[in-house]
């Protein structure tokens, strides 16, 4: 176990511990704002549909049947602005992110070659270089990276867009400037892509939330892309561990390959609730309707109390800072009983993450106490 963990940086969710406890010490209890997990049910057409698939005795296909990968097709058409993908370079997953965590050593990585990330980033991308024995590099321009001496040695570029934990979105222009200096030097573009569906700022929110298979990015060349997504947070299957990686089918039959020999199978049901799930998308705009109204009432409680919001365009979270290190703002909030995600978890140390994932009623009293301040 040595062998693996010593690479690895520690888990950061256990230094947050004594203002878990500070915070649910509060009289009328804790509101936890630190995590992204969804709270709302799971819409009962998805619930309805895993259990019409219940009766699944065989092993279930790792490529994931033939209507699931119609399904994401379609979505990226309908949903995304990418007509055409090829069905042959879908892949389900079990979640999203265990594909951000093995992508680079799936692809081939290793020492001496690196891995890019976003300079505020999810730990994963850092872990999952890490794992691979390759160096991860945060940087804010993949682009000078990639076109500078270094460039030769990179073998995987994450992008995240919308951002995890700053909510940020790249444009069409930024996307494709990534693909051309990538495909210069034969690095492969992975971007992930979960929070696409919750668009707040514009023009995303009229728009969308471009894709990197965007044909405006790639004319229609997806050679060289993946995208990852995942069902979470847009219908609530984070506990049916329900995503999928779509894009080159070349790249894609090499991981299902691997896939195959290592038995990473999405359960048969759960690639039924999927196929309905994309295919429906009324619940989805009902769900983005709650965090809408949540980040209503919590974004000016938070700026009243003197934060400031930046970012923050896309998803699930509002990226805050006070000017402050990220600790003292964590002290703080959880002296009101709030718990957040200090910034350092995610190489920013000046900023805090406040989920909107916890109830209505959590998130107005979050609101009022902060009203007190």
């Amino acid at each position: 176990m040595g062998l693996f963990t010593a690479a690895l940086p520690d888990f950061p969710w256990d230094t947050l511990t004594p203002f878990a406890d500070r915070a649910r010490s509060h009289p009328d209890g804790i509101v936890d704002l630190s995590v992204g997990t969804p709270v709302d049910p799971t819409p009962e057409l998805l619930r309805r549909a895993l259990a019409d698939a219940a009766d699944s005795p065989g092993y279930p296909q790792t490529w994931g049947t033939p209507a699931l990968r119609a399904a994401v097709a379609d979505w990226f058409d309908r949903r995304r602005g990418v007509p055409g993908l090829d069905p042959a370079g879908v892949l389900p997953t079990v979640g999203s992110k265990e594909m951000v965590a093995l992508l680079p050593a799936l692809l081939g990585a290793g020492a001496g070659d690196l891995v890019l990330h976003p300079a505020a980033a999810y730990p994963t991308y850092d872990v999952g270089a890490r794992l691979a024995g390759a160096t991860p590099v945060p940087t804010t321009d993949p682009v000078a990276v990639l076109t500078g001496p270094e460039g030769p040695k990179v073998r995987l570029v994450w992008l995240n867009s919308p951002g995890n934990p700053d909510g940020s979105v790249l444009g069409v222009d930024q996307l494709r400037a990534v693909v051309e200096a990538a495909r210069a030097v034969g690095a492969v573009v992975a971007s992930d892509e979960c929070y696409a569906e919750l668009p707040w700022a514009e023009p995303w929110a009229s728009d969308g939330v471009p894709s990197l298979l965007d044909p405006r990015v790639t004319d229609g060349d997806h050679r060289g892309l993946l995208v990852l997504y995942s069902l979470s947070k847009q219908s609530n299957l984070a506990g049916y561990r329900a995503a999928f990686t779509a894009g080159d089918p070349e790249l894609v039959a090499a991981l299902l390959a691997t896939r195959k020999h290592a038995g990473m199978i999405v359960p048969g049901p759960v690639q039924a609730a999927m196929t309905v799930a994309l295919g429906d998308d009324a619940h989805v705009a009902a769900q983005r309707e709650v965090y809408r109204a949540r980040r209503a009432t919590l974004l000016p409680a938070l700026t009243g109390t003197g934060l400031r919001l930046d970012g923050s365009e896309a998803g699930l979270y509002l990226w805050v800072t006070a000017g402050e290190d990220c600790w003292a703002t964590v002290e703080r909030l959880a002296g009101l009983g709030i718990l957040v995600a200090p910034g350092a978890f995610y190489g920013a140390p000046q900023h805090v993450r406040v989920a909107l994932t916890a109830t209505d009623e959590r998130i107005a009293t979050a609101a009022a106490r902060l009203a007190t301040v």
